[in-house]
């Protein structure tokens, strides 16, 4: 693990909301249930108080091969991004007052990213014009109602739905999920697409940011904002800053304190000048606005 790491922090990088049950934050762990292959297990994963230098794993459920824990820990580490070394991000910051300022209120925060570029999709269709709290409280309910269970003392868990789980539903199941047809529509084409080969999402991890959004956005359903947040969320490129996110925009705002209003052209010529760490300043303002809210001390 590459140190600073906060735990707390990258774990609310991944929530977002306290109504997020797919990520949940109890007595100070993370806890997630995973789909491996043909197994699903919670994960509980902690940080001690007294040694930051690591975190602890414990996998509840099924036991797993080997090749299928390899898949969950290189899941944990994405979804973490533990391996990240952000040394050249910090001495980057201190350049910048402003920047600086909210890097060390933040330090050890790291990069958060779902396991798979199909949950990123999927997350982002479902909160495409909404509150985020209301697309948090979508996506909760496609997971209890479609996902694969992992019970641990009593609770149980529901992981994020693989495409096979999601392929034989109708836009009429998703309109009882509170979806709109047009959701369902996209979401149902997707998981298509990726159960039975025709599209594999998770190539993309190796294709340039312009080819990947263009990729992203022939897809039914995703536009730009839905892309970028993808190439964020889903694909971990810490350059990519959705700007069309009116959440971010009043962020950016807030901390230069300008009463600019601000479009997508003007928040991309603003946050360039922190190129290639502009995804990284978007969850650095994801934070602050939380701790604004009363979720983060």
């Amino acid at each position: 693990m590459q140190e600073p790491f906060r735990l707390d922090l990258t774990t609310w990088g991944l929530r977002r909301r306290v109504n997020n049950a797919m990520d949940r934050w109890v007595s100070n762990s993370w806890r997630r249930a995973f789909s491996i292959e043909n197994r699903t297990v919670e994960v509980i994963v902690s940080q001690s108080a007294e040694d930051k230098s690591s975190v602890q794993v414990q996998v509840i459920g099924p036991r797993l091969t080997s090749r299928q824990t390899k898949l969950l820990f290189e899941a944990i580490e994405k979804c973490l991004g533990l391996s990240k070394n952000l040394y050249a991000f910090y001495k980057f910051a201190e350049k910048d007052i402003v920047l600086n300022r909210l890097a060390q209120r933040f330090l050890g925060l790291k990069p958060p990213r779902f396991p798979t570029v199909f949950e990123g999709v999927v997350n982002g269709i479902a909160c495409q014009q909404l509150s985020l709290d209301l697309g948090i409280t979508l996506l909760n309910r496609l997971c209890a109602n479609y996902g694969r269970k992992a019970t641990y003392q009593g609770y149980t868990a529901s992981a994020f739905p693989r495409p096979e789980d999601l392929v034989s539903l109708t836009p009429d199941d998703f309109r009882k999920m509170g979806y709109s047809r047009q959701k369902g529509r996209a979401i149902i084409e997707l998981s298509q697409l990726v159960a039975t080969g025709g599209i594999d999402l998770e190539v993309l991890e190796g294709t340039d940011n312009s080819k990947a959004l263009t990729q992203l956005c022939k897809l039914r359903g995703i536009g730009r904002w839905t892309g970028e947040y993808v190439l964020l969320r889903g694909l971990g490129r810490i350059d990519v800053f959705p700007a069309d996110d009116i959440g971010a925009r009043r962020g950016l705002q807030q901390l230069l304190n300008t009463s600019e209003k601000l479009d997508y052209a003007r928040t991309q010529e603003i946050v360039s000048h922190w190129n290639p760490y502009a995804g990284l300043v978007y969850f650095h303002l994801l934070m602050n606005r939380l701790v604004q809210e009363g979720k983060l001390a």
